[in-house]
């Protein structure tokens, strides 16, 4: 069985996938935000679960957070599952904690829930306030740039499985009570990716389909600038895993 971390566990889609796993008998790390979201999480008690905490719009956190499972021994998957829909944390929460994630913390099969919604996407990276104190990034522009960050990391990291998934518009609390998609069925994909049931490749898929993604997704000019200002912002080389000679200064995010 694998141990495979999840973040954003507490509700949704990421619960949803941490329950399967566990149905399945691979040993889940929870992440939630802090303990106080853990304590109405009664997957927590179920055999082969822990809960791992760390906030995920500060650098801090998610080193706190990475410090934690890498404690708790090698991980095969991590489901990128945590996201925000608005305010000054999209870019923090949805782009930059599963940049340092995926670099502090190696795994063989990586994956990044984006949505269809990346395809009204702005493919730039000039202008983009990675802190976090101003908004300067849609939702789509997040998950734009999220599903380049998959696609770039199955390029630059030889036998990593890293894939996108588009789990439709579902009724969680981000997707509203409305939304019109099956939610069982939304994180079904996710949940076989990293599992390493699906094929041993890496792309964009929406329910255990693969799909076109936005042209700017295989750019590989887009994917080398987005990795080189995330590692400046960072200073941790996805590559390295550990602090590179970047002069950005991580405190301006905690």
């Amino acid at each position: 069985m694998a141990r495979i971390l999840v973040t954003g566990a507490a509700s949704g889609l990421g619960l949803g996938a941490a329950t399967e796993l566990l149905d399945d008998g691979h040993e889940v790390l929870l992440h939630v935000r802090d303990a106080e979201r853990s304590d109405g999480l009664a997957v927590r008690h179920r055999p082969g679960a822990s809960v791992v905490t760390g906030d995920l719009a500060s650098i801090a956190g998610v080193h706190a957070l990475a410090a934690q499972v890498s404690g708790a021994g090698d991980v095969d998957a991590i489901i990128h599952n945590a996201g925000v829909i608005d305010g000054p944390a999209i870019l923090p929460v949805n782009v930059v904690a599963p940049y340092l994630l995926s670099a502090l913390v190696p795994a063989p099969r990586l994956v990044f829930v984006s949505s269809s919604m990346h395809r009204g996407g702005h493919p730039t990276i000039d202008g983009l306030d990675w802190s976090g104190s101003r908004v300067t990034a849609s939702y789509s522009d997040s998950k734009l740039l999220v599903t380049t960050l998959a696609a770039a990391i199955a390029r630059v990291r030889p036998g990593v499985f890293s894939n996108a998934v588009d789990p439709g518009w579902v009724p969680t609390r981000m997707g509203g009570p409305s939304a019109p998609d099956d939610l069982e069925l939304g994180h079904r994909t996710q949940v076989a990716l990293a599992e390493g049931r699906a094929a041993d490749t890496s792309g964009y898929w929406h329910h255990q389909r693969r799909e076109a993604s936005h042209p700017a997704v295989d750019d590989r000019a887009f994917q080398t600038a987005l990795l080189r200002a995330l590692s400046e912002w960072t200073s941790v080389d996805l590559l390295e895993g550990r602090r590179g000679s970047a002069a950005s200064e991580p405190s301006r995010q905690d």
